[in-house]
């Protein structure tokens, strides 16, 4: 009976107790939904946590979740800094999951702060305010930049207002930025350097330009070089600093004194307040070394310098620096006509240089290079007087004449008239060539013009001037017929000389001016009436000597007016020339009927005067 009890009474008090078991059961069921519920509920928010370690490159933060997370150290710094994070630190992160495969929380501090940084930025992009930013990376057509959390994306033309060459002193350090868009559903931000750069130096610029007068001297940064100049930042405006105002040396482009992002001083030259154009120099802030030169540089006097820049007109040395002459290309070499100077001198090649003239007003010296070495024309004629005979080689035919190679490096000139006494020029010629070695004589020597004239015909006697010198006007002369022409004859003498008979010189009588009554190699007997020196030869007349034959005769026998009738002068004459070539030569017949025929001639002609000068006296 007693077992029986205790069951029974052991069953009550389950009964009882029961209820009670399952009311706590249910108690804690619903604490630990509810706390699970809320731990779901912050997936994706930013919640706080404390560090407890430091394990190499990761962080083990407690955010009294089931477990910890652990989070990438790097995530803890400023991209390209050290982070700086200890045990017992107190931080906020981002809860991606409740737990991963290993059961540890997923969190991050850098969509935690990314979060903290995009409602910032969303603030500020409605205000249009700056933010400030580290530019850490590189990317294709720009950089990225982080905002506190936040990346964005700077386009390369928005870093600077000009462009930069070298960001690397931009990388790591903080600057200002201007939000140019967003779309946070993408995560897209995009800033801008640039923006906050120009809206800095439209301040600066207004300022600077209310006090900006001429002659100011002012520190600028070069920003830009061109061929013509370079560009320089003074604090918000820009200034032109041509490269004639770079220094008073001549400088061929701007980069042999100035580089990009270099401090210089510089004075305001000329300011247009309307188009805002500043000029800008540095030599002005030099003495001109132009002061005074003509005291410096005495005409004359010989100086060294160094070539500066070549043309085609001429070279320029560089006496000292900021002056500067002209060598023209005619003052450069005494035999070296119509050569490029570059062919003579060369840049930076020191030469000896005369002072020609000097002009401060115009900033000009006019230099002589050839003046400091031997004239070779002065040379030549002070070794080859007029007259010498020298050799030299053919170094051009023109159509006036040989050019000769003669000692100095200089030339001389052999005219077509000076070739041959007896060919033409245009014939002569053609029996040279270039190259050939020949001899010739100096006719004559002008050094200012730098002329040599030469001969060949000179180097033997001309043999006309010898032909004619027992020869005179007048004199009768046996010619041989060299050939018949239509309007005369022409003819060779003994001596080697030529003539020429006029069909109206070849008789007294007109009908027998005929030239087909003469052969070619046929002699005759004619008068010179014409020596002609210029065209070397003779004029002769058969007719004249046929005058003065009856003139001879008439003086000698008398005349019709004397009384002596035309038998008489006739006989007269046969007899005297009977007696000259004697009574057995078989051509007395012909030349006793030439007489005859002078002196009827002689005697029609006579009377033809007499009846003319009565018929003057009548009238």
């Amino acid at each position: 009976m007693p077992k029986e009890i205790s069951a029974v009474g052991n069953q009550r008090g389950l009964r009882d107790i029961m209820p009670a078991v399952a009311a706590e059961k249910e108690s804690f069921e619903d604490l630990l939904n509810d706390s699970l519920g809320a731990a779901n509920g912050l997936e994706g928010s930013v919640i706080k946590g404390l560090v407890i370690a430091v394990e190499n490159d990761f962080v083990v933060v407690d955010a009294g979740l089931k477990s910890e997370g652990r989070v990438p150290l790097k995530e803890f710094g400023v991209p390209g800094q050290v982070p700086e994070i200890g045990i017992g630190d107190t931080v906020e992160v981002y809860l991606e999951r409740m737990e991963n495969k290993n059961g540890e929380a997923v969190l991050s501090r850098e969509k935690a702060r990314r979060e903290e940084a995009w409602t910032e930025l969303e603030k500020a992009f409605e205000k249009t305010e700056r933010v400030n930013g580290v530019i850490f990376g590189r990317v294709k057509g720009g950089f990225t930049v982080d905002l506190q959390g936040a990346v964005a994306f700077l386009p390369g033309s928005q870093v600077d207002i000009r462009p930069v060459r070298d960001v690397g002193p931009l990388m790591g350090n903080t600057q200002p930025f201007q939000i140019l868009k967003m779309d946070r559903s993408r995560g897209n931000i995009v800033v801008s350097r640039r923006a906050v750069l120009e809206e800095s130096r439209a301040e600066q610029r207004s300022e600077l330009i209310e006090n900006l007068e001429e002659g100011q001297v002012l520190k600028g940064v070069v920003k830009n070089i061109t061929d013509y100049g370079a560009f320089i930042d003074l604090g918000g405006v820009d200034g032109l600093l041509h490269v004639t105002d770079i220094a008073w040396r001549r400088i061929n482009h701007p980069s042999e004194a100035l580089q990009v992002g270099e401090t210089i001083d510089v004075q305001v030259i000329r300011f247009n307040a309307e188009t805002q154009r500043i000029s800008l120099g540095m030599k002005q802030l030099e003495s001109d070394p132009w002061d005074g030169v003509d005291g410096k540089y005495p005409l004359q006097a010989r100086f060294s310098g160094r070539v500066t820049n070549i043309t085609d007109y001429g070279a320029f040395v560089e006496l000292e620096p900021g002056i500067e002459g002209l060598v023209h290309v005619s003052e450069m070499s005494w035999t070296k006509k119509n050569v490029h100077p570059g062919k003579i001198v060369s840049t930076s090649q020191e030469v000896e240089v005369m002072i020609l003239d000097v002009d401060p007003n115009k900033r000009r010296i006019s230099l002589g290079l050839k003046q400091c070495i031997d004239n070779p024309w002065e040379n030549f004629a002070a070794l080859h007087p007029v007259g010498t005979e020298l050799e030299g080689e053919v170094k051009n035919i023109t159509e006036f004449g040989l050019f000769v190679g003669l000692p100095g490096e200089i030339d001389g000139m052999i005219h077509l008239s000076d070739i041959d006494w007896e060919k033409s020029g245009e014939t002569a010629i053609a029996d040279y060539t270039k190259g050939d070695q020949i001899k010739a004589k100096v006719l004559d020597i002008d050094t200012d013009k730098e002329r040599v004239s030469l001969g060949i015909k000179q180097l033997s006697e001309d043999p006309f001037a010898a032909g004619i010198a027992n020869l005179h006007k007048g004199a009768i002369v046996t010619c041989t017929i060299t050939k018949v022409q239509d309007n005369g004859m022409e003819v060779s003498i003994e001596e080697g000389l030529t003539g020429f008979i006029r069909r109206a010189d070849l008789s007294r009588d007109r009908g027998e001016q005929r030239p087909d009554r003469f052969a070619e190699g046929e002699k005759v007997d004619a008068k010179i009436t014409n020596i002609e020196k210029g065209s070397r030869k003779l004029s002769l007349s058969i007719k004249a000597k046929e005058v003065e034959e009856e003139k001879e005769a008439m003086a000698e026998y008398g005349s019709s007016d004397a009384g002596a009738s035309l038998g008489d002068i006739l006989g007269a004459a046969l007899r005297s020339k009977e007696t000259e070539i004697g009574d057995s030569d078989d051509s007395v017949e012909d030349e006793t009927e030439e007489v005859a025929e002078e002196a009827i001639s002689g005697t029609e002609s006579e009377e033809e005067n007499a009846a003319a000068a009565e018929g003057k006296k009548g009238n």
